[in-house]
């Protein structure tokens, strides 16, 4: 039987949630840390591999890992915590609302991120709105390295990102809690995750936009192509037009 929204275990799950991905994350991290450690006594150095292809070898590990991790362990733990593809928002195929529904929601999300990020400029005079997240990817020089960073940045990630996040961590919260806090819990990790305090108010505002469509299309198609779709216009900017940023201030 379904819990009514805002139960004792709602609550509970409000704050177990959210930090169980977050320890998901972390401990994926540690495990690829520990793989390269492993390597490297085993005298079986990676320092010959281009570093672009690993940062996309080991992002793809860590993703994986965590998604592994963050649903794959409850649910072989305990059966009423298996989830399905309809609980996850990948219950169907893409449709024309998916797709129509994702500049719609561009839009929006450079409106609500130009708004915070100057509200943000506002009230503390310090914040530093021009700071650049680091991506993990440098001295882009061949093709195929800016090829491996595109799949890294404009596909894996966002796939990834909005199965654990949208799919599994929102899914779960917006039946227990009211859907504002379930969109404000989700965001805010989203946010935090990203770490540097212009680029976190950046993927908050995604996130609440992300979270209203995985809402309104029941699905988290819209959410993966919006999400797409602004990391292919950062990936644009940083690596193949960057003179366009200081174009644009």
């Amino acid at each position: 039987m379904m819990r009514p929204k805002g139960s004792h275990r709602g609550w509970i799950l409000l704050f177990t949630l959210p930090l169980w991905v977050l320890l998901s994350f972390v401990a994926a991290q540690l495990l690829v840390s520990g793989l390269v450690q492993v390597l490297d006594l085993a005298s079986m150095s990676l320092s010959a591999v281009n570093p672009n292809v690993l940062n996309t070898s080991f992002a793809a590990l860590i993703y994986l890992l965590t998604l592994l991790i963050a649903i794959g362990v409850p649910w072989i733990a305990n059966r009423k915590y298996r989830l399905t593809l309809d609980d996850i928002g990948l219950g169907r195929l893409p449709t024309w609302t998916d797709i129509w529904m994702t500049p719609v929601g561009l839009i929006v999300y450079f409106i609500l991120t130009t708004v915070l990020i100057a509200a943000a400029t506002s009230l503390f005079p310090s914040f530093d709105v021009k700071e650049v997240q680091d991506t993990g990817f440098a001295d882009l020089n061949f093709r195929y390295e800016y090829i491996v960073a595109f799949i890294t940045l404009v596909v894996i990630a966002p796939i990834a990102e909005e199965i654990l996040f949208r799919g599994y961590l929102f899914g779960k919260l917006q039946k227990v809690v009211p859907i504002w806090i379930a969109v404000l819990a989700t965001s805010l990790l989203f946010g935090f995750v990203h770490g540097a305090w212009n680029v976190a108010i950046d993927t908050f505002a995604l996130s609440i936009i992300l979270c209203v469509l995985r809402l309104t299309t029941g699905s988290l198609w819209a959410p993966i192509m919006l999400h797409m779709t602004k990391n292919g216009i950062a990936f644009y900017l940083l690596f193949i037009n960057p003179s366009l940023l200081t174009t644009l201030g």
